[in-house]
């Protein structure tokens, strides 16, 4: 039951969703919105790959979702930075 409600339900979710991430990511008004949107196709992307462990049953790539995971924090952290001085000029 547990692998029908993963392939049923669960990936065509995510599938759904990265669609309407990606939507925004093309037509996002700002470089802000754009920056957003790919940190939350990061998020769905270790969501995906966590799903993805769990019906495999396979840990390793957890280990893989955990490094995406700290790169899109490291990633956000340096646009942040990158905002704050571009409005201190």
């Amino acid at each position: 039951m547990f692998e029908t409600v993963i392939t049923y339900f669960v990936l065509p979710v995510i599938s759904i969703s990265i669609l309407l991430v990606f939507i925004r990511l093309a037509k996002g008004p700002t470089i802000a919105d754009r920056i957003v949107a790919l940190d939350l196709l990061t998020a769905i992307g270790i969501a995906f790959l966590s799903v993805y462990a769990i019906k495999t049953e396979s840990r390793t790539i957890l280990d893989v979702g955990i490094i995406l995971a700290l790169l899109a924090f490291l990633g956000t952290v340096a646009f942040a930075s990158y905002l704050e001085r571009r409005s201190r000029k």
